[in-house]
């Protein structure tokens, strides 16, 4: 795919301008908007669902409904704290394998996550099932992130030839420390409720079939209580010297992982975020993203994806490690 130089500048100079609504409609229950996505409005919650069956992949119209309610919950004076879920087996598996291309098309991806995180009302994320790619990278700009034991969640984009587009490799060291970001990101691999609550992936662990009143108003407490936004955590180190530690960890790499363009790319985005400012880091991400859309190592993997019946829409979760 040529890189769309529109839709660099849109994500790089866009931010979150919430239309303030004239007349909010806070007094209705529920305000229908796709089978994509919907909207209720309950008290102070705005409860913004995906469903975009079979595996919630974040198509570009998925995409568009989620900006659209994501802006209406921002613009009414009623709605305190928004709650980001998804209906059927999983909350997302990421992008749609057949629309890979066309990530960067308005809103992209970033632009999802750059409008989480850039509101000025808190967003928690109920997750369940798998929690992969781009739809784990729209968990992290969450201020909070709750699910069941049995979450599997992971960022697999390497196993595509590429790198997360929408802040994987910027958020995920700031949530769970360079090395064990570095792991998961050269991987690909799942991980578990567990694990994700230890490292700092995730905030609660809470069975998925509890009175969702009562988890709503933990999740909003949780929320409310000045948790800090992603982007302004700092980085867990392992050494002072991490350039120098990123190239001994890359050298120490089979031959055939090293083979993959987007691994060096990777660790370009993690040098990013230790070294420089989230948004140039942002910025960085997504420059490389767009280099490894363009390789021809990229493009034979997905058409051996596909070839292999392991499209974007089937939930083919990788086995944890």
């Amino acid at each position: 795919m040529a890189q769309d130089d529109g839709a660099l500048h849109r994500y790089v100079t866009s931010s979150c301008h919430v239309p303030r609504r004239l007349s909010p409609t806070h007094h209705t229950a529920r305000r229908p908007m796709s089978r994509a996505v919907t909207l209720i409005r309950e008290g102070g919650c705005a409860r913004i669902t995906l469903f975009n069956p079979p595996v919630n992949a974040l198509s570009r119209r998925l995409r568009r409904e989620l900006f659209a309610a994501l802006c209406d919950a921002e613009g009414d004076d009623a709605v305190e704290w928004i709650l980001l879920r998804a209906g059927g087996r999983c909350f997302s598996a990421g992008a749609d394998m057949g629309e890979l291309d066309r990530l960067h098309e308005a809103p992209s991806l970033p632009e999802l996550t750059r409008a989480i995180e850039s509101g000025p009302k808190p967003c928690v994320a109920w997750l369940h099932g798998a929690v992969l790619g781009g739809g784990l990278e729209l968990a992290m700009a969450c201020d909070y992130r709750i699910g069941p034991p049995e979450l599997r969640l992971g960022l697999p984009q390497i196993a595509l030839g590429l790198i997360p587009c929408a802040g994987g490799t910027q958020r995920l060291p700031r949530l769970v420390g360079l090395a064990a970001a570095l792991r998961l990101l050269l991987s690909g691999d799942t991980i578990g409720a567990g694990e994700a609550q230890r490292l700092g992936l995730i905030d609660r662990i809470a069975p998925r079939l509890h009175a969702e009143a009562e988890q709503q108003q933990e999740a909003w407490k949780q929320a409310a209580h000045g948790v800090r936004r992603t982007r302004d955590r700092r980085i867990r180190v392992p050494v002072a010297d991490v350039a120098g530690w990123l190239d001994v960890q890359y050298r120490a790499l089979p031959q055939e992982e090293r083979d993959n363009p987007a691994c060096n790319r990777m660790l370009a985005a993690l040098r990013a975020a230790v070294y420089e400012p989230f948004d140039e880091g942002l910025r960085r991400e997504w420059a490389l993203h767009l280099e490894c859309l363009e390789s021809p190592e990229h493009r034979d993997r997905v058409e051996a994806r596909l070839a292999a019946g392991q499209g974007g829409r089937r939930c083919a979760v990788p086995k944890a490690s």
